[in-house]
């Protein structure tokens, strides 16, 4: 896990890509803003690490088969200290969980809200 993961509780820690042509992302952006591109040991999912020097910056995936209605777009994660407490708040002002908890191998636990406005966001509790 680098560095850039390891914001203050409440602090935006990680951003991510879901596209349909994970490879011509790759270009894209590596062309656009001079990033490395590096695939990491994700499990059976095909997962790209955007590096800028030696600091991962930013990850690459494919929309999952469950989300393939959803367009290409980036997604933003805040730091919280634990997912299912939050969701709890979550509930009670107002949002709704799109995406129930799920747990990272070695980095941590995510889910994904819908605050009652409509906007999208990503929570993560990340592993010590």
């Amino acid at each position: 896990m680098s560095e850039t993961t390891l914001k203050p509780i409440g602090a935006f820690s990680w951003n991510e890509l879901m596209t349909t042509d994970v490879d011509a992302a790759k270009v894209f952006y590596g062309d656009l803003f001079g990033w490395g591109m590096q695939k990491c040991e994700a499990g059976d999912m095909d997962y790209s690490m955007a590096t800028l020097g030696d600091q991962e910056i930013a990850g690459l995936m494919a929309i999952p088969k469950e989300a393939a209605s959803m367009p290409p777009s980036w997604g933003a994660y805040v730091t919280v200290a634990d997912v299912d407490a939050l969701l709890l708040r979550v509930t009670k002002l107002g949002g709704k969980v799109a995406v129930p908890p799920h747990d990272i191998p070695d980095v941590g636990c995510f889910a994904v809200i819908q605050d009652p406005q409509g906007a999208m966001l990503s929570f993560i509790s990340y592993k010590k």
